[in-house]
Formats: structure tokens, C-alpha cells, sequence
């Protein structure tokens, strides 16, 4: 049998359950989204003399939770319109309808009692074969499912997103005693295809895999904070991206999760694992205890390990449990991996410190390789498994057993005896067998580490992935400085970027034409490809500031007509181009993007044409582009004016979509051309396809375009009446107006007397001109000069 979802029934409209509905409608999939009926009145019914009875209170709870949730940020929703495929009611006038659904999910309270209630009055209404999944954080699966029906039990096990559920990618799956495997087998598929999930099959334990190592992580470091007398500011400097973990690092996530979360799992586990040999780790320090009576459980109120008072941020001291004046922490240890780029290439320098911070590293992570170690085989059987979960569920870059093959196997086990910790005896198996690490490539695929056999094991699900990681070395065709070229096969070539946040300049200028050949001489496709955290920030704008600093215009110029040429290049090649953006796709990463053939963009994509920001228009396309893009949505009878202002001002505005569906309404992206992929992993695999699609249907090479039509004066004037009134208002500075005349002059195609058709090059020339003349401004050299110091925009 094909099982799809069609509809989802969601029970329990708090954030998780409001998330993770919004989360359904995301990928398309209809919702009925319940919870309990109000037992009295609020003031505002009374007022206007409602009853119990009527429906609106009726579905207040539910409706009054998800407006809540449309307008929390970050969005749980791609876009606000997605919402309308969530449809609310109540547990008591609505329960019937869960009949019409193919997936009923349980997100109530975390208790056994009320699960245990909602679950038997929706076996009343279930249809038989319908998955039931219960959304816990730790709660025994097999204690949910007694009493129920064998075909319940069947259909039933636990599924466990975490908060946000658009964001954070861990779906854990938790088979009760009676899960049918083909029940495992479709969630863990839906999971990591039309979720965009990474799913990991859990064992039904407290706390899971994510949060039992976790949880296990955060208190290590609660103990050692006190014992090595470091600050909470000095913790999270340590634990933060310095080793590929998120910027709230230890303490600011512990605000933003809610310290009153955190003690809930940490006690679970401590009253349930009673033969975890880290048993004590779990007990809550003092400053803990003090901290949950005095009700400063973090950002839900107001205080926590950080206390904002007005503009300034406060930090606890945990000594005298008063808040003070934040403190800077620096290490001599962290000084050194300043020019080490990659986090999986720091470990080795981190553990080896000789400071306090080296310190903090030997003891945290020998901690943690002995903890792994030894859940294995309670909570998972697999190695990756712990690796995955930490990755998608906590945000950390890498897992703990790729953290350790960093550092060596054997020197990490050495390490953990110096700090008094055993690692399980398995690695000493893995070892004596002839295995040095608990991964390896071959043949572009990762093998891991496994136990029963004793043997590197490919490892599941790659399939349907091209990993970039596991191919680079051995299917590179060119590289540079820049970018590195790979053969994907099939005929498809991917150019990645290797510079730094991914900035375009000279070498990955010069990496793209190079592709470009070596694509139209000997290959079918290309695209342009990164699995880095961000497909591009943009320009390199320190290149830009050192010649318009030093007066050099002309090489200026010249690095500007190089960059335009090498997006004409891509978009009048004789072979298909498809860019692949995530993350951040800023500036001339956005142009990119918009001369491709073709946009596979993740759906996690922030896209747009951020140039005003630095005291520029986008001068790689992008001020073309918009003005040609505008001049394709003219049609008879249009007020032409109206629909080229809503493109201006997307330029103007320096919009960036919180989503790939809302770079569709900003123009950036095209419908029925470009797509969007929710699981980022699968997106050079898609892109791939595109191409090979794209080329065996018999791709023809493009002819320049000279019809795009231009409105000249008439929208030149338009457009300076608008920026006047709005500096003259204080809506916009004096040099924001000039920047947005020079964008108005290129998109209106100049001072043309009347509506013109013109070709591409006659608006790159102008853009060219425009940007170039603001070069010249001394506050745009002090915008750029501002953002390469801080890494924000400045208003001047």
C-alpha cells in the first residue's frame, strides 16, 4: 500500500503544536488543528455578551495560539498565506472530523494522564490504518499506547520534533513495542523527504538521543563553569561558533529554550537512568535551585543567565547570583585559531591549550566521548545516529564521534584517562580490529564504525544526496583559490565557492568562467553549488573599498564589467545553469541567482539585493535585471508606472525574503521556472536532475536580449518626487536619496523622452555607471568601510 498525507490532525495548539502545524502547511499538506474549549469567559466576551456556547470562544484558545504563532519571529510559516491551509476547531465539537485525516499527531502537555485521555477519546473517531504519532520530549512511548486497540498500537509510536519545527531539523522517531516496521520505514522517509527533516530512529529511552546527549552537554558544562571558575560570558565564548556550535552557545540558549525545560528533561533523566554512570552530572548545582525559585527562567521571563535593562544586557555572576556589566572573554588558546578556518580543523588545536580555555576543552570533551561511548548500545545502536542528532536537534557542525576522530581516536582516549574518564570498551574493540576512526570515505560515500560486525559500514539514506564532502577530492576537474570545480557525473558540473562567507571576486569570477568552458567544451550542465553554512554574502566588498579608496577607477571598472560579464556569460552559455542558493544569498550572490537558467533554491533561502546598505546599487546585473524582469511583467492595459515601482522598491528597500516562497513575491525568483527544495541535503542531487533534464530535452542557447522596454523620463521624474518628499519627511538621508536617483536612473533606462525598447548591455552600462559613480562618494566609502568593521549597515 502507497500511504501520502493528505491532511494532518494536530492536538494541541501551544508553540509546538502551532509550530509544527505551520510546519505541515509549509510543505502543503492540510491541517486540522484542535484544542480544548475555554471553561469561562475573558473580559472581552463578557463585553460583548458572548456565551460559552458561541464559537468564537468556543476555538478561542486554539485561534488566539496560532495568531500568536503567525506573528512570532523567527516565522514558523515560509509565508503568512500558507497559513490558510490550517483549519482550527475544538477537541469537543471538532474530534469527529480526525476521521478524515491520514495522520493524527499528539502535541497536549507533557503528561501521561492527559495523554492517556486525549488518545482514548481519539480512538473513538480514528479511522482504522491512520498513523497516531504522540509529539514527546522524553515520556515512555510504550506507557502511551496500553489499553489501545491492536491496530492503535500498530499504527502508533512517538515523533519528536524539535522547537522551532521549521528550524531545527532532528525528527526523532520512537517505535512503541507494537510499531509495525512499515510504519518506522514511511515516517523516517517522510521525515527527510517532504519534511526536510534529518529522522533518526531512536530506542525508547528518557530523554531520546537529542536530549539525553544534550542535556547531558549543557550540564557538563553547569558543573565545570564553577569548578574551573570561569564566567557564563566566558562559557559561551568557549562553546559557541569558535567549535561550530550556534551563537547563543551554552547559557543564551538555555534563556532562549527556558531554564524550566531544560530542569524538566535533566530530572527526568536523573529520576529514570538510574544506572547512568554520569548519575550526579544530572543533579542541578545550587545556582540552578536558586535561579527556578526566584523564577528567572530566561527570556519567557525577562531573566535568566542574561538580563536586558534598557539598551544594556546584564550577565549573572553566579558567585553572588547578581547581575552586572557583561565582561569581554578572551583566551590566548582561541587567538590561535583565528586563521583556521574550518571548525573540524580547530579541535586538535583547542584540547591542546595551555590556557584555561585548553582546559575547559580537555575536560568537556573527555566528558563527553566517555558519555557517548558508553550510550551505546542503551539509547541508539549506531554511531551516526548521535552524530546526526546533535547536528540537526542542537545545531552543532559536528557531531561528538566526528569531533573526537578530529582530534585522533587514540589521542582522545588518551585525554579522557587524563581527565579520570573511561571510554566504553567497544573502542578498544574498534581499535584492536584495525579501525582508526569511526569514519571514512570511499567511493564518495561516508562508511561508519559498526560494533556488532566490527567492520566500516556504509551508512544509510545517501542515496538520494550528493555530499560534496565525499567528492571533492576525488571528482575535482579545477580549482582556484576561489572555487572548486567537480564532476558530478552524468555530465553535470558543480562549481562550489571556497572563499570566505562564499564573497565573489577575482578567483571566484575567474572559477565561473572557467566552469562555464569546461561545461559548454566537454559537459552537459552546470551548477553552481555550496553545502557551506551560506551560498553567498556577496561581493567582495574589502576588494571594492581598496580601489575606490585608492582612486583606482579604472581597474575599478574593470572589476565591475568582469563581474557583469560573468553573469551574462552564465545566463547566454550554450549549456543549462542552475543555481542552487541557501542561507544567505545576498548582493551579487542574488545576481547570480537571477542570471541563472534556472534557481534550485533551499526553502531556507534569504535572498536579495542588499547593495543600498553599503552605499551602492547592485552593479553585477541586478539593478538590469529588475528593471528587465519589470519590463516581462508589462502587459496591455497595466499602469506600467505602478508595477516598475514595486520592483524599485524592492531594490531600494534592501529586501531580503525570510524565505525562498517570499523571494517569488519580491521578483527575485520566478514561478514556473525556479523551484524550492525543503531538505537542504537533497538540493545539489535536485539541481543535478534539473540539469540533466534540461540538457537531454535539448537546451538551446539564448539570444541577447534588445526588447526590454524602459520608461524613461516619465518614471525618472515619478521616482525623484518620490525620494524628494521622503528626504524632505526625514524618511531617508541625503545620501540614501542620491543612491536611490541612480538606481531610479538605471531602471527607468535614463532620461529617454518616451517608453523605449533597449537591450541588456545599453542598462549594464548605465548600472555600471551609476555604481561606479558612487564610488567616488566619501559616505559610501564610509558605509562600506563601516560594514567590513562591524558587519552592519550604517545610515549616514
Amino acid at each position: 500500500m502507497t500511504r501520502r498525507i493528505k491532511k494532518v490532525a494536530i492536538i494541541g495548539s501551544g508553540i509546538m503544536g502551532s509550530g509544527i502545524a505551520c510546519h505541515f502547511a509549509n510543505i502543503g499538506v492540510d491541517v486540522l488543528l484542535l484544542d480544548i474549549v475555554p471553561r469561562e469567559l475573558n473580559a472581552a466576551e463578557k463585553a460583548k455578551g458572548l456565551t460559552l456556547e458561541d464559537k468564537a470562544v468556543r476555538n478561542r484558545l486554539v485561534n488566539d495560539a496560532l495568531k500568536a504563532s503567525l506573528k512570532s519571529k523567527p516565522s514558523p510559516i515560509y509565508h503568512q498565506k500558507f497559513a490558510n491551509r490550517i483549519t482550527t476547531g475544538n477537541l469537543e465539537d471538532d474530534i469527529a472530523k480526525v476521521a478524515d485525516v491520514d495522520w493524527i499527531m499528539e502535541v497536549v502537555v507533557e503528561r501521561l494522564d492527559i495523554k492517556k485521555i486525549v488518545f482514548e477519546k481519539l480512538e473513538q473517531h480514528r479511522t482504522p490504518g491512520t498513523l497516531i504519532t504522540s509529539n514527546t520530549s522524553g515520556i515512555p512511548i510504550h506507557f502511551m499506547s496500553e489499553g489501545r486497540s491492536e491496530d492503535f498500537q500498530k499504527h502508533f509510536c512517538g515523533t519528536h520534533f524539535f522547537n522551532p519545527a521549521r528550524y531545527l531539523k532532528l525528527f526523532e522517531i520512537i517505535p512503541g513495542p507494537k510499531t509495525a516496521p512499515e510504519v518506522l520505514d514511511f515516517l523516517n522517509g517522510y521525515g527527510e523527504q517532504f519534511l526536510g527533516k534529518t529522522s533518526v530512529v531512536a530506542k525508547d529511552t528518557p530523554a531520546f538521543i537529542g536530549n539525553r546527549i544534550g542535556i547531558f552537554s549543557i550540564m557538563s558544562l553547569f558543573h565545570a563553569v564553577k569548578e574551573l571558575g570561569l564566567t557564563i560570558e566566558e562559557v559561551d565564548k568557549l562553546s559557541g561558533p569558535v567549535i561550530g556550535r550556534p551563537k547563543s552557545a551554552t547559557f543564551r540558549t538555555v534563556d532562549v529554550v527556558g531554564l524550566d525545560t531544560l530542569v524538566h528533561v535533566a530530572n527526568g533523566i536523573k529520576d529514570n537512568c538510574l544506572k547512568d554512570e554520569s548519575l550526579d552530572l544530572f543533579t542541578l548545582p545550587d545556582f540552578i535551585d536558586t535561579m527556578m525559585k526566584n523564577n528567572w527562567l530566561g527570556s519567557k521571563t525577562g531573566q535568566g543567565f542574561y538580563k536586558k535593562e534598557g539598551k544594556e544586557i546584564k550577565s549573572l555572576d553566579l558567585n553572588t547570583l547578581e547581575y552586572r556589566a557583561k565582561k569581554s572573554a578572551k583566551f590566548a588558546t582561541l587567538e590561535l585559531t583565528k586563521t583556521i578556518d574550518k571548525v573540524v580543523d580547530r579541535f586538535k588545536v583547542l584540547v591542546a591549550g595551555k590556557d584555561k580555555a585548553g582546559e575547559f576543552y580537555r575536560k568537556s570533551f573527555a566528558a563527553l566521548f566517555a558519555y557517548v561511548s558508553n550510550r551505546i548500545p542503551e539509547i541508539t545502536d549506531e554511531i551516526y545516529k548521535i552524530d546526526n542528532a546533535m547536528k540537526a536537534g542542537f545545531g552543532w557542525e559536528h557531531g561528538p564521534f566526528q569531533i573526537w576522530d578530529a582530534i585522533g581516536v587514540e589521542a582522545g582516549i588518551a585525554m579522557m584517562k587524563a581527565e579520570g574518564q573511561e571510554p566504553a570498551s567497544w573502542v578498544a574493540d574498534m581499535l584492536a580490529a584495525g579501525n582508526s576512526s569511526f569514519y571514512s570515505v570511499k567511493e564518495g560515500a561516508t562508511f561508519c564504525y559498526d560494533i556488532p560486525s566490527k567492520k566500516q559500514a556504509k551508512v544509510p539514506g545517501q542515496d538520494s544526496f550528493i555530499i560534496l564532502d565525499n567528492i571533492r577530492k576525488s571528482n575535482q576537474v579545477f580549482k582556484n583559490s576561489g572555487v572548486v570545480i567537480e564532476d558530478l557525473g552524468d555530465g553535470i558540473l558543480n562549481c562550489e565557492f571556497q572563499s570566505k562567507m562564499n564573497t565573489i571576486g577575482g578567483d571566484v569570477l575567474a572559477g565561473l568562467n572557467k566552469a562555464v568552458d569546461l561545461a559548454e567544451k566537454d559537459f552537459q550542465g552546470l551548477i553552481i553549488g555550496n553545502q557551506a553554512a551560506n551560498f553567498s554574502v556577496g561581493a567582495n566588498i574589502g576588494m571594492i573599498f581598496m580601489m575606490a579608496a585608492e582612486q583606482e577607477y579604472d581597474e575599478l571598472n574593470m572589476a565591475i564589467k568582469y563581474f557583469q560579464d560573468t553573469m551574462m556569460r552564465m545566463r547566454y552559455s550554450s549549456i543549462p545553469t542552475i543555481s542552487a542558493p541557501h542561507g544567505m544569498a545576498l548582493g551579487g550572490g542574488c545576481e547570480l541567482s537571477m542570471h541563472a537558467d534556472k534557481v534550485v533554491a533551499a526553502a531556507e533561502t534569504y535572498i536579495g539585493l542588499v547593495e543600498f546598505g553599503v552605499g551602492v546599487i547592485p552593479g553585477g546585473g541586478g539593478s538590469k535585471e529588475m528593471a528587465l524582469r519589470a519590463s516581462d511583467t508589462f502587459r496591455k492595459g497595466d499602469v506600467e508606472l505602478n508595477i516598475l515601482q514595486e520592483y524599485f522598491l524592492t531594490v531600494a528597500m534592501a529586501k531580503v525574503s525570510t524565505s525562498a516562497y517570499e523571494a517569488f513575491d519580491m521578483g527575485v525568483l520566478q514561478k514556473g521556472k525556479d523551484v524550492i527544495v525543503v531538505n537542504k541535503d537533497r538540493q545539489i542531487a535536485t539541481a543535478k536532475a534539473h540539469a540533466k533534464l534540461m540538457a537531454e530535452a535539448g537546451y538551446t542557447q539564448p539570444v541577447k536580449r534588445n526588447d526590454v522596454k524602459v520608461l524613461g523620463k516619465q518614471a525618472l521624474g515619478m521616482f525623484m518626487v518620490g525620494t524628494d518628499s521622503m528626504e524632505a519627511s526625514h524618511y531617508i538621508s541625503e545620501h540614501d536619496q542620491k543612491i536611490a536617483n541612480k538606481l531610479a536612473y538605471v531602471m527607468a533606462g535614463g532620461d529617454l523622452s518616451e517608453p523605449t525598447l533597449v537591450t541588456e548591455q545599453y542598462l549594464l552600462d548605465l548600472e555600471r555607471e551609476a555604481f561606479l559613480s558612487l564610488c567616488t562618494e566619501r559616505k559610501t566609502l564610509e558605509r562600506i568601510q563601516h560594514m567590513l568593521k562591524t558587519g552592519k549597515p550604517l545610515r549616514n
